[in-house]
């Protein structure tokens, strides 16, 4: 090892013994391999299979020792959560004075040295937008690399709001009659549409032509012509968003795939990406591909413990299929049995349900036997309590709420085709001869159920999936991969319920 791995090594070695941090077995494997990264500038894919809390001090450490300027690319919540805990004890135990930036300070960032810490959108906006915040030779740690490419189409999308046509006419007043009749005519068009729980619809070829003659009267620089501009480029994905409750609209135009947009990145900036979940395979084909990772690069994927990071997980081998008229009742059942087995225990139950009318019929029927315990989607909640939500509300909320015992799937997260925005990306996959579902819609479902487990690894809790397509289908096996570590059975067993 050189001196900088060695010293990282040695260092977190003894930091880890002393603070007596929760047991994760790869500390060091990665500590040395985000050192090797600073000291040479290569780049890195890691897949640490669990949490920040366990994983931070791991690039961290060699942040801190290393003698040259690091980027390290972080959401706010995840900033604060560093700045308050990890850091400031990593600091202490290695007496060193190295500066920790955040991006208010207004420094010049071209010239810091030590840690710079910047949110995706600031990060994206200088690499995307070619503005000079810091060098691109830097090098670049992105933590939570999982929602990269979530982050870059929010980055990219241009939205047109109810008060940009009020400037709009108030800059073209010349243009006034054209400008109101071109709202009205998608005012009505848009909300006359029928309603669907995405509250998301595609705008069809001659609401586009519409908008596009706009765009080409007009001129000069305005809101609406710098949305013109985004919508009439290729492979942009051209929707409204309805609000029912003012009975207004607003106009999106978003990137179909970033992977082309992100490629140019990688040639000049040496990174390493970090995450829970990025790929079902430990080279991380699919993702590369999703961001335009093209490069060689070393791709390492940790899996947690299996004597200590083992979910307890509950697959029943013949319930009827979600698209069967008999699934909601029988989900409904499995689901009131596993509540009353572990309802007297002071730990959250969690049961996740993307549809939003199945939602309601659960919660209203569960709310009925175990009356306010039943929340749906609410953070302030008794740790006894019994928490109705989406995927996405129980991953983005679940550090806020009491240590979950039993999490409920009740049908897998693959993205429904229903939805309008991703029905309009499967055809741009299949036009371009893709696999839009080993492509698109499983990594999706894939990524989303392992980071929704994590947290029950911290606790061996329970997991019961009701979805028998894991059963049925030939990718049933690749979902069961992503879950491993577990001990499975087709049974309710009470013995994992007792105190």
């Amino acid at each position: 090892m050189t001196l900088l791995e060695a010293e990282v090594h040695a260092s977190l070695r003894a930091f880890l013994r002393q603070q007596g941090l929760p047991l994760w077995d790869h500390h060091l494997t990665m500590a040395r391999l985000v050192s090797r990264g600073l000291r040479l500038g290569r780049s890195a894919i890691i897949q640490t299979g669990s949490t920040v809390s366990r994983y931070g001090c791991s690039y961290l450490m060699p942040a801190l020792l290393s003698d040259r300027p690091v980027l390290l690319v972080a959401s706010s919540t995840l900033q604060e959560k560093l700045l308050t805990g990890i850091i400031p004890k990593l600091q202490e135990w290695l007496q060193t004075d190295q500066v920790i930036h955040t991006e208010d300070e207004r420094l010049t960032w071209d010239n810091f040295r030590g840690i710079l810490m910047v949110s995706p959108q600031t990060w994206l906006s200088a690499r995307l937008g070619k503005k000079s915040y810091f060098s691109e030779k830097i090098l670049t740690l992105i933590d939570n690399a999982d929602e990269l490419e979530d982050w870059t189409r929010e980055y990219l999308t241009s939205t047109l709001k109810p008060h940009h046509w009020r400037q709009l006419q108030k800059n073209y007043s010349a243009y006034g009659n054209l400008i109101q009749e071109v709202r009205l005519y998608l005012a009505k068009k848009i909300l006359s549409r029928s309603t669907n729980p995405y509250q998301c619809y595609l705008l069809n070829e001659e609401e586009y032509k519409t908008l596009q003659y706009l765009g080409e009267v007009l001129t000069g620089d305005s809101a609406f012509k710098k949305f013109w501009k985004k919508m009439s480029a290729q492979s942009q994905l051209l929707w409204a968003s309805i609000d029912y409750q003012i009975q207004d609209f607003s106009l999106h135009s978003s990137p179909l795939e970033v992977g082309s947009i992100l490629e140019s990145i990688w040639q000049t900036s040496p990174v390493v990406l970090m995450g829970g979940f990025l790929d079902g395979d430990k080279t991380a084909i699919t993702y590369r591909d999703s961001i335009g990772f093209k490069n060689d690069v070393l791709c390492l994927k940790f899996s947690p413990n299996r004597q200590n990071k083992c979910i307890k997980l509950y697959i029943c081998d013949n319930l009827p299929m979600p698209n069967t008229p008999e699934f909601q009742g029988v989900m409904l059942n499995q689901v009131r049995r596993f509540v009353t087995l572990c309802c007297y225990r002071s730990q959250l139950i969690v049961i996740l349900i993307n549809d939003m009318f199945l939602k309601v019929r659960v919660g209203t029927a569960l709310a009925a036997e175990f009356g306010s315990r039943v929340q749906v989607e609410k953070t302030q909640i008794t740790n006894n309590g019994i928490l109705i939500s989406s995927w996405d509300f129980w991953y983005y909320n679940h550090e806020a709420l009491p240590t979950t015992q039993l999490l409920v799937m009740a049908t897998l997260p693959i993205p429904s085709l229903e939805n309008p925005l991703v029905a309009a990306r499967v055809s741009y996959y299949k036009k371009q001869h893709k696999d839009w579902f080993r492509f698109y819609l499983l990594p999706t479902a894939m990524k989303i159920i392992q980071r929704v487990v994590m947290p029950l690894r911290e606790c061996q809790g329970v997991v019961a999936l009701l979805d028998n397509r894991v059963n049925c289908r030939s990718y049933g096996s690749q979902i069961l991969t992503a879950l491993e570590p577990y001990a499975k059975i087709n049974y309710i067993d009470v013995s994992w319920f007792q105190n």
